[in-house]
């Protein structure tokens, strides 16, 4: 942002920033939280949680992003920030119990079991 900023005070580079909330959608990487835990539930595997799973994060999709990024190009004012968010605050165990229950009822529970018994809290990064 600063590196950004200092180009268009120094040089008169027309030059906006955005910063945005978590992206979720088509094409996210697959270590990503919600990526991840589908990929993991759906197999089977362990679904890990950082620390206690009850940081907050704000989730905004991908085109949701898009079409903020589009406006702010048409409607910016040069040299300006803008904040991206969606107002869809969610707890990280909260996305990962949605997933688990999402599948458990679309393509039924794992031997009897909830996926949500797959969840492992590790250590945070």
């Amino acid at each position: 942002d600063h590196l950004v900023y200092a180009y268009y005070k120094t040089y008169g580079i027309p030059t906006i920033i955005t910063n945005s909330s978590n992206n979720y959608g088509p094409y996210q990487f697959p270590e990503k939280l919600i990526p991840l835990i589908i990929n993991n539930a759906i197999k089977g595997k362990r679904l890990p949680v950082y620390g206690d799973g009850k940081n907050v994060r704000d989730w905004l999709y991908v085109e949701d992003q898009c079409s903020a990024i589009s406006v702010v190009l048409e409607r910016g004012m040069p040299g300006e920030k803008y904040n991206i968010g969606a107002n869809c605050e969610k707890r990280n165990i909260d996305i990962v119990n949605m997933i688990c229950d999402y599948l458990d009822k679309r393509i039924g529970l794992m031997d009897g079991k909830s996926r949500r018994e797959l969840i492992e809290y590790v250590t945070d990064r």
